[in-house]
C-alpha cells in the first residue's frame, strides 16, 4: 500500500507535463489501473465573431446566401427603415433570448441594430450560445445608411 501511495506522489509530480499518465500494479494478485492527470477535451473550431463597417457588411450579405440577417431594434425603429430580408428579434423583449436561441446555429448571422451597441452585445450572446458564425454591423443602420447603402420601408 505505502508503494503505491509512492507511485501516485510521484506520477503527480513528474506527470505535470502530460496530460494523463497510466499505471498497472499488481496488487495482491489483482491488476489495478491507476490515471493521474486530466485529459484534454476535444478542441472546438473557434466561432468566428467580427464586427465589421458597413461595405464588409454588404459583401457579407451578397456571399453568404444562407445568413440570417437580424435586427435587433425594436419595432418602431424596424418601420423607419430596415435591410432586406431582415428578421425582427427586438433586444428589448422579455424572450429575445430565447427567440436568438430558435436560430439555426449553424448558419453564418449578421446582426444589426441602430448603432451597433445592441447588435455588439448580441453578437457576444451567439457566441457564448454556440454560434459559428456571427458578424456586426458595427456602425448599425445609421453608418449603412451613411455609406449610401438601401434599405426597405
Amino acid at each position: 500500500m505505502k508503494k503505491l501511495t509512492l507511485m501516485f506522489l510521484l506520477l503527480g509530480i513528474t506527470g505535470l507535463g502530460f496530460s494523463s499518465c497510466s499505471v498497472k500494479q499488481s496488487e495482491n494478485g489483482k491488476e489495478v489501473t491507476v490515471t493521474v492527470g486530466t485529459t484534454e477535451p476535444a478542441t472546438q473550431q473557434p466561432a468566428i465573431a467580427k464586427d465589421v463597417p458597413p461595405a464588409e457588411f454588404k459583401k457579407l450579405i451578397e456571399e453568404k446566401k444562407d445568413a440570417i440577417v437580424l435586427d435587433v431594434r425594436t419595432p418602431k425603429e424596424v418601420a423607419e427603415g430596415h435591410l432586406a430580408n431582415s428578421v425582427n428579434i427586438d433586444y428589448f423583449a422579455d424572450n429575445f433570448k430565447d427567440e436568438i436561441a430558435k436560430l439555426d446555429k449553424n448558419k453564418p448571422v449578421l446582426v444589426y441594430c441602430h448603432s451597433g451597441r445592441r447588435s455588439g452585445n448580441t453578437k457576444k450572446m451567439l457566441q457564448e450560445m454556440g454560434f459559428k458564425e456571427i458578424y456586426n454591423l458595427s456602425t448599425g443602420i445609421v453608418g449603412w445608411e451613411e455609406a449610401g447603402y438601401p434599405v426597405e420601408k
